[in-house]
């Protein structure tokens, strides 16, 4: 599933709105589909899944329909989805706990600046015939 053309289209930085285009849906019900036949790898060239749209986009959808989601690492060591969502909280500095919000709500605020920093943005100077992309920074 290549969400690339997305990023091209101007849907990046805005996951949720992605996730509820029936392209996305239909990518979902054919990894849905492939899983009962075979055994599915996501792949990604990023070192780090963190640095992956895989991970905070695709992965929690996944999960969400009950897959059970491992990152691969470079030095071939899996990491579950829940424990890369707590590096991601540790990673960004935010509380563990907090009094004032569930801790489900510190991982969709993880979610959220994580995405903001790593989504694909259209940038000003696009020509017509191509588009210029450049990974949003911090």
């Amino acid at each position: 599933m290549d969400c690339r053309g997305a990023a091209q289209s101007g849907l990046s930085k805005q996951y949720d709105r992605l996730a509820s285009k029936n392209l996305f849906r239909k990518g979902l019900d054919r990894v849905q589909e492939g899983s009962k036949k075979y055994r599915l790898s996501l792949m990604c060239a990023e070192k780090d899944p963190l640095e992956c749209h895989r991970t905070i986009l695709v992965a929690r959808h996944l999960e969400a329909l009950g897959f059970s989601v491992a990152h691969i690492h470079t030095d071939g060591h899996l990491e579950s989805h829940t424990d890369a969502l707590e590096r991601l909280v540790t990673q960004l500095n935010l509380p563990a706990t907090d009094i004032f919000r569930s801790h489900q709500d510190v991982i969709a605020s993880a979610y959220r600046l994580q995405e903001d920093r790593i989504a694909y943005v259209r940038d000003d100077s696009d020509s017509v015939r191509g588009s210029s992309i450049r990974k949003a920074t911090a």
